[in-house]
């Protein structure tokens, strides 16, 4: 069998949780293959709402082998808190959660280092979750970082502590409070006794790690397709965000592409079938970084309010505009899309008219489609292509022949310009609420 992707082709937070949730019992694995607790994959169902950060949005079905990849970064804190989270389900997490040796560990110092290195920056700040993510990325490339399966040696407090060391070093340079969000300028060597506490809690989560499946993964998904079984690959974060490829230096720590998949799962290019591209009616940004089609102003506002456009994970406001047709057709290229997804289409049901950017105007008053190799530096000017909106309520549409005509207008545009299908439209968060072809 083959592994699917399913990841973001924007600026994150499309809705990739939902959509893994409904299709997830068509696969035998799902697997998160980068990121970390920097995710906020949110899923509705049965009156209730879940935020997953670290585990895989194919938990809540039991049939399915859930994977915490190579490529991810693990914060043992976070992951015990969401464990509890989950428990009254009845989850038999030693039936179908496996989490890689290979992971990098989140150590309460690389929290600190993301607190520190953002205060730093004043003006020119990424935007950052601050959950460590960066720092521990770091630590990976440097070849000093921990492993989750570093816990299962005698030696690991050694580790630890060597690793601990380096970072409480360079906290020294910096003068800030770590008890004050860094607001203040006092030595962190003050504040060891605070630091003490945190670590009892790490090492506490370390313990509840060591109770799980740690396994190699690259081998357990390699040998499940080997026997037949279907993968799907879940990405965080969106692909513009892409260390690589995404707005530098705003984006993330990891490759959120499906080039991600091959290196944070240890599976072959050629084992990749299907891509799942999911993307919003419109666009949303969390923190710094350009954003071509921002609306900031009262339709910008609109957007936020009926959207409920805070982030899951930091709970900050989302920055707001209009689709953005140069960036879709970026990030479906990277990726090699097979199938669009559009997430949220019932936040703009009130909308009597609905714009998409179809280019840009350059600084030189050039018109281009393409997306500049500094979008930071180089200032663009949207250009719109209007629609009428459909100004109803979706929820009485079940499938794609009977939607209304101006959102069928709207999608027949997108699918002639990104020269991709539109497989799926969800029209509410509840995994009831999705028109599907798949």
């Amino acid at each position: 069998m083959a592994v699917d992707i399913l990841l973001g082709l924007q600026w994150g937070d499309e809705g990739k949780g939902k959509i893994v949730d409904v299709i997830a019992p068509k696969y035998d694995v799902v697997a998160r293959f980068q990121g970390g607790p920097n995710a906020g994959h949110t899923l509705e169902f049965n009156g209730n709402k879940h935020v997953l950060h670290q585990i895989p949005s194919g938990i809540f079905h039991s049939s399915i082998k859930n994977v915490i990849g190579n490529g991810v970064v693990l914060d043992p804190i976070i992951f015990r808190k969401e464990i509890d989270a989950l428990q009254k389900y009845n989850i038999n997490f030693s039936q179908n959660l496996f989490i890689s040796k290979k992971a990098q560990l989140i150590i309460p110092s690389h929290r600190m280092l993301d607190l520190a290195s953002e205060k730093n920056k004043g003006e020119g700040k990424i935007g950052s979750t601050l959950k460590g993510i960066s720092p521990t990325y770091q630590d990976k490339v440097a070849r000093q970082g921990l492993r989750v399966g570093d816990i299962l040696d005698k030696n690991f407090k050694t580790y630890y502590k060597t690793l601990f060391e380096i970072h409480k070093s360079k906290l020294d340079f910096f003068k800030f409070d770590i008890k004050k969000d860094l607001t203040g300028i006092v030595d962190f060597k003050k504040y060891d006794y605070d630091f003490i506490k945190l670590e009892a809690v790490f090492f506490e989560a370390i313990e509840f790690l060591k109770t799980f499946n740690l396994v190699d993964s690259e081998y357990l998904i390699n040998e499940e397709l080997s026997n037949g079984k279907s993968v799907l690959a879940e990405g965080a974060q969106g692909s513009l965000l892409d260390i690589d490829f995404g707005s530098y230096p705003f984006v993330t720590s990891s490759n959120t592409t499906a080039a991600g998949v091959c290196s944070g799962l240890g599976v072959a290019p050629s084992k990749v079938k299907e891509v799942f591209g999911i993307f919003k009616a419109y666009c949303t940004r969390v923190g710094s970084g350009p954003f071509p089609t921002e609306l900031n102003d009262t339709t910008g506002d609109k957007i936020r309010e009926i959207g409920r456009e805070f982030g899951s994970t930091t709970g900050r406001p989302r920055r707001c505009g209009w689709l953005d047709l140069p960036t879709l057709k970026y990030s479906s290229m990277l990726n090699g899309v097979t199938h669009l997804l559009m997430m949220k289409a019932d936040i703009l049901n009130d909308f009597e008219e609905i714009k998409v950017c179809i280019g840009y105007k350059l600084l030189d008053g050039t018109l281009s489609d393409k997306l500049p190799y500094d979008m930071v530096k180089e200032t663009v000017e949207p250009i719109y292509k209007a629609f009428k909106g459909w100004n109803c309520d979706l929820e009485p549409f079940k499938t794609f022949d009977v939607l209304p005509k101006e959102m069928k207008d709207y999608l027949a545009f997108i699918e002639a310009e990104m020269k991709i299908p539109v497989s799926v439209v969800s029209i509410g968060p509840d995994r009831t609420q999705t028109i599907s072809k798949l």
